[in-house]
């Protein structure tokens, strides 16, 4: 398979061009410069992670809003304490980035996802407001979007650093010697931590909105 550094840099900077759609061709980019530790972050950011502990610290203790399910109204906000918004108003997102991307792509701008709560943390929770309604918490749609950009994010600062050192063009295979050349750029964990740092600076496009035809009608293609 041929794959192209300057390519795989212009789509991540391409609001059109899905996260999802992206990440096969940088894995395949990672396993031909045989970057181990780079294509195993992609692999897990693409299939989504086991565990917490396994997830970076972007993908852990997002903060929502707590709220409760009520036969009359819905979803309404939970009648919980400060200290209670501390102790349960976060949650890991562990998912890949294909179910991330969906469901921020199907958020309005404004709008958010309900995640239920774990059914440990449901239970404490429900015992100490007194309620027995189902608990979540609504993440806003910026949260998947920045989680979603910061991995953008840190694919193209990979592949910008790659460029600096000469990788670039259309290429079936990468020789011993231009492995070597960038065989220190094998450091997933130090582009996601600039990403994160770096974010609002980036070219990084944020996740786009389905408009209101494609909700009625699907997306063309």
């Amino acid at each position: 398979m041929s794959t192209s550094v300057n390519h795989l840099d212009e789509r991540t900077r391409d609001s059109e061009d899905a996260l999802e759609e992206i990440m096969p061709a940088a894995i395949t980019l990672a396993m031909m410069l045989r970057h181990r530790k780079m294509a195993a972050w992609l692999r897990n950011e693409f299939g989504g992670y086991q565990d917490s502990a396994s997830a970076p610290t972007y993908r852990r203790q997002l903060h929502g809003h707590i709220v409760a399910k009520s036969p009359q109204y819905d979803w309404i906000p939970a009648p919980v304490d400060d200290q209670q918004k501390k102790e349960f108003g976060y949650v890991d997102l562990l998912e890949g980035v294909k179910a991330l991307e969906k469901i921020c792509v199907n958020c309005k701008k404004g709008n958010g996802n309900r995640v239920l709560l774990e059914k440990d943390d449901m239970a404490l929770l429900q015992k100490q407001i007194n309620l027995t309604a189902e608990l979540a918490i609504n993440l806003s749609r910026e949260v998947y979007s920045q989680l979603l950009r910061t991995v953008r994010a840190a694919i193209y600062l990979w592949t910008q650093e790659l460029m600096a050192e000469g990788i670039a063009g259309e290429h079936n295979h990468y020789s011993p010697d231009e492995r070597a050349q960038v065989s220190h750029l094998d450091e997933p964990e130090k582009f996601w931590k600039r990403a994160m740092e770096e974010l609002d600076s980036l070219p990084i496009p944020d996740v786009r909105e389905v408009g209101f035809f494609e909700r009625v009608f699907g997306r063309a293609g």
